[in-house]
């Protein structure tokens, strides 16, 4: 790829489309008023962007509803085509969806993004005339049986503020290769990139239909889940927002996939190589720790815990925060100035009740970026991991180092959370790798990882416990968007 040019700041407005689309229509402005979308690294408005009526997500699911009559009659290869084209698309919009991501989550400015949900798509296509049943000894009776998959419908798509492109590739690649038509939920925090991914879909051939977008808080959320022409739930979010849609959705025994929150622990035993262990374990400051599956627990052998704290503590300071638009910047903002009062008063809490004692940071930024949402890198030690500040998923740019002795108090911290996403652990012992692989309860275990990164497309990646069901990548993913029909010939 070539090197990467930031768009002037009189450009970067621009690229932010607020509306609805329904079927074949936008919908610019809406009965159901409007609300304001702020700029993380500002606390400026960006735009406004309308909201739905109860009457538009009728219109919306409508619309899928009779797309999809349409969609699933394609031949896997012309879907196959055009998911294709889609991807393509997005790498031409690179640098849209990296200025769209800035300004929407304060996501630092790249074009990574956009080649990474490309290869989800290009993925998925893949699977798309690749999908088949089985044949069936169906004794003791005789005859011919065999299963059909078909795709399960229209799918109510929530996606998450911290970066929404991302999660069309990993959630709505699947659902449109295997024939599935969609209504999206953007995230009030993330109301933009929804819509440009709409108008792409028709731009690469997609019909009219097929990706509808409803945005708007907690009202049009239920309306879409509850609605009777809704097939399916597919949310990324938090844990709590997640059990609300789950007890609308179970008044129509409506079926969801559910990619929520995380506390993942990272155990380093004292054979570890530290040297390869500690600047991952340094990342927790990456999209200023708004991701699912950092490891926000460091769990450190006692024979390596100071000098993991003191080397941990000597990178973290030096991030540099910033406008993600800034070369040299290496965080940007957390999403909101709710989180930011919420991580803040944790820390204080932790602080104040002796749960916890900070090492580094602690603190909101102030000076020149006292208007935007940003948080110190943040550093706390000797930490109980049964307290709020271990327990809860903060989504920010906060690590909790905790001592342990020996593999079973280590593997017992690591599972006392009510979250189960990832858990990585690093060791030279293949042995006690191999114990740890059987004995950490997470959805994905990494051994000798270098901490948080990207998902493969191939790899299946979901959470147990709290961190919800079902999975996303790898042929799992696509499972989740199909339903098998048996067929029966008495011959």
């Amino acid at each position: 790829m070539t090197e990467q040019t930031v768009p002037a700041p009189e450009d970067r407005p621009g690229f932010l489309e607020p509306g609805l689309v329904l079927g074949d229509r936008f919908v610019a402005t809406s009965s159901g008023g409007e609300m304001e979308h702020y700029n993380p690294a500002t606390g400026r408005v960006n735009k406004a962007f309308p909201v739905a009526t109860v009457d538009e997500v009728d219109e919306a699911v409508s619309a899928a509803r009779v797309a999809f009559e349409v969609w699933r009659r394609w031949t896997p290869d012309a879907r196959r085509a055009a998911l294709l084209r889609l991807a393509d698309i997005m790498v031409e919009r690179r640098r849209e969806i990296g200025t769209i991501a800035a300004l929407e989550s304060g996501t630092i400015y790249n074009e990574f993004v956009a080649t990474y949900t490309a290869d989800w798509f290009r993925y998925y296509a893949g699977w798309a005339d690749k999908l088949t049943g089985e044949s069936i000894n169906p004794y003791p009776f005789r005859g011919l049986d065999f299963t059909v998959p078909e795709p399960v419908g229209v799918v109510a798509l929530f996606v998450a503020s911290n970066g929404p492109i991302g999660f069309f590739g990993m959630a709505g690649a699947p659902a449109l290769a295997a024939g599935c038509t969609l209504v999206v939920k953007p995230p009030e925090l993330g109301p933009f990139s929804s819509v440009s991914f709409a108008r792409w879909c028709l731009e690469a051939g997609i019909p009219p239909g097929v990706v509808n977008i409803v945005g708007g808080g907690p009202e049009v959320s239920q309306a879409l889940v509850r609605h009777p022409g809704i097939d399916k739930v597919s949310f990324t979010g938090s844990t709590e927002t997640g059990r609300r849609l789950q007890e609308a959705a179970a008044q129509n025994v409506k079926p969801l996939v559910m990619e929520l929150g995380g506390k993942s622990a990272n155990i380093v035993f004292a054979d570890a190589d530290l040297d390869a262990v500690l600047p991952g374990a340094a990342r927790f400051t990456n999209s200023a720790g708004q991701g699912c599956s950092m490891p926000t627990r460091l769990l450190v052998q006692r024979a390596l815990y100071d000098r993991a704290i003191e080397e941990v503590a000597r990178i973290a300071s030096g991030v540099v925060a910033g406008d993600p638009f800034t070369p040299g910047v290496t965080m940007g903002p957390v999403i909101s100035e709710g989180s930011v009062r919420r991580i803040t008063g944790l820390v204080s809490d932790a602080k104040e009740s002796g749960a916890a004692r900070v090492h580094l940071g602690g603190g909101r930024i102030g000076g020149e970026l006292a208007n935007g949402y940003f948080v110190e890198p943040t550093l706390l030690v000797d930490v109980d991991n049964a307290a709020p500040i271990a327990q809860t998923e903060l989504f920010g740019p906060v690590l909790c180092v905790i001592p342990f002795d020996d593999e079973d108090e280590a593997v017992a911290l690591a599972n006392a959370t009510s979250f189960g996403l990832v858990a990585y652990a690093h060791t030279q012992d293949m042995r006690r790798a191999r114990r740890l692989i059987d004995s950490l309860r997470a959805g994905s275990v990494h051994i000798n990882s270098s901490g948080p990164g990207p998902v493969s497309p191939a790899s299946p990646f979901g959470g147990v416990k709290d961190s919800g069901y079902g999975r996303q990548g790898s042929r799992l993913g696509i499972e989740e968007f199909l339903s098998y029909k048996n067929v029966y010939l008495n011959i």
